[in-house]
């Protein structure tokens, strides 16, 4: 059920003289090896690569960790196919939305492939009273909660500022800003504790996002405040360009420590072990033991947006490596070995991709552009003397040019 990873980069030595260095480790030579054994990163994992449910028997040294089990033990094979459906359409829409931007449609598209079973698994642990707080690559989340994935493209296509009501499903707007959910999240928080409410909060964030100082604020409230949170960190191994051996020194889930809350490592390919742990850390928040930090260790195999390219800075090995751990083929052999289902599933699922890709096109294409005056609508809840005048101003400006001039 837990494995070590091994995927975890050394950490570059860091500046200093040799003889600094040796006479460090000459001093401390059993408090350093006890730190590096304790920085042994820790992977839950309950379904292998190649789709094998791993149960207590194949790891008994790893009991310590036998917790997370019982927290998917009510899912049936049904619920494995409705977590498999998920992915596909999830990776579906995104797919749709990359192609349309590339033919001019969207303005910018931040894509997930390759996180499907982090945000699908961690989304299928929410209860409807839980909120969310994403970032901009959320989509499977979105999924989740109900939102129509063609409101997320109005933003991207320039239309709107969101194109859905939070409050509806509770699933925030998407966060520009890098890390600043995390402050929202921890101060919505404050408020479901005091009042009392049995709801807990995640936010969703990435291991780049994790060098920020709002995070790490949002960590030092939390954690004073007892809120209940779950800091949901999806470390897909690249900040844009920058990977993650350049970005920490220690394993991020670890980070948690030093602000006074557990921290976990998952499979972020393993759909079931990120339900389970997700399904853990909101019932600690719920049961007001405080937040919980997890790391969803996963990989993105696309570019970070559609403005970037990885193969600038990412080897084809390493994107190979993981694209063996798919988490769509992880969970389809899985379905596949155990008889769960059978090709007519698939092919169904296949039709229904395909309706769900034509839906998106022709809604996006269809989407009528804003009045040019609503972006002063809703800037203040009970309206603003400054806006108004904003508002006259640009009015005057725009009637100037009727009549050709």
């Amino acid at each position: 059920m837990t494995v070590e990873s091994t995927a975890a980069r050394k950490p570059r030595r860091s500046s200093g003289t040799k003889r600094a260095a040796g006479a460090a480790g000459a001093a401390k030579p059993a408090a350093a090896t006890a730190q590096t054994q304790n920085a042994v990163p820790q992977l839950v994992q309950l379904l292998t690569p190649e789709g094998v449910r791993i149960t207590d028997a194949d790891h008994p040294e790893n009991t310590e960790y036998a917790e997370f089990a019982p927290f998917v033990a009510d899912i049936t094979t049904e619920d494995l196919r409705g977590l498999y459906r998920d992915m596909v359409l999830t990776r579906r829409f995104d797919g749709e939305a990359t192609a349309l931007q590339r033919q001019g449609e969207l303005g910018l598209w931040a894509s997930l492939l390759g996180q499907e079973a982090a945000q699908i698994g961690s989304g299928r642990a929410l209860n409807d009273e839980d909120y969310v707080f994403p970032t901009y690559r959320e989509h499977g989340v979105a999924w989740c909660r109900g939102v129509d994935p063609t409101n997320l493209l109005g933003m991207f296509r320039g239309v709107n500022h969101g194109g859905w009501d939070p409050n509806t499903n509770n699933f925030h707007l998407y966060t520009i800003v890098i890390g600043s959910q995390t402050l929202h999240a921890t101060g919505y928080a404050m408020g479901v504790a005091k009042d009392g409410a049995d709801s807990a909060v995640i936010a969703y964030f990435g291991d780049g996002a994790s060098s920020q100082g709002d995070v790490m604020e949002a960590f030092n409230f939390s954690a004073v405040y007892n809120s209940p949170v779950v800091f949901f960190c999806q470390n897909n191994q690249w900040a844009i360009s920058e990977p993650t051996e350049r970005q920490m020194r220690v394993p991020l889930y670890q980070r948690a420590q030093g602000f006074g809350f557990p921290g976990v490592r998952v499979d972020g390919n393993d759909v079931l072990a990120c339900l389970a742990v997700t399904r853990w850390a909101l019932d600690r928040a719920r049961r007001g033991e405080g937040p919980t930090l997890v790391e969803a260790f996963t990989y993105r195999m696309g570019a970070h947006t559609t403005s970037d390219d990885p193969t600038k800075y990412r080897r084809d090995e390493e994107t190979a490596a993981w694209e063996a751990k798919d988490p769509i083929l992880r969970l389809k052999a899985h379905l596949l070995a155990t008889g769960g289902a059978d090709e007519a599933f698939f092919e169904g699922l296949e039709a229904e991709s395909e309706a769900l890709g034509k839906r998106v096109r022709e809604v996006v294409r269809a989407m009528p552009d804003p009045d040019t005056m609503a972006i002063f609508e809703n800037v203040y809840a009970d309206g603003h003397a400054l806006v108004d005048e904003e508002r006259a101003q640009f009015a005057a400006y725009l009637a100037s040019f009727e009549g050709g001039e």
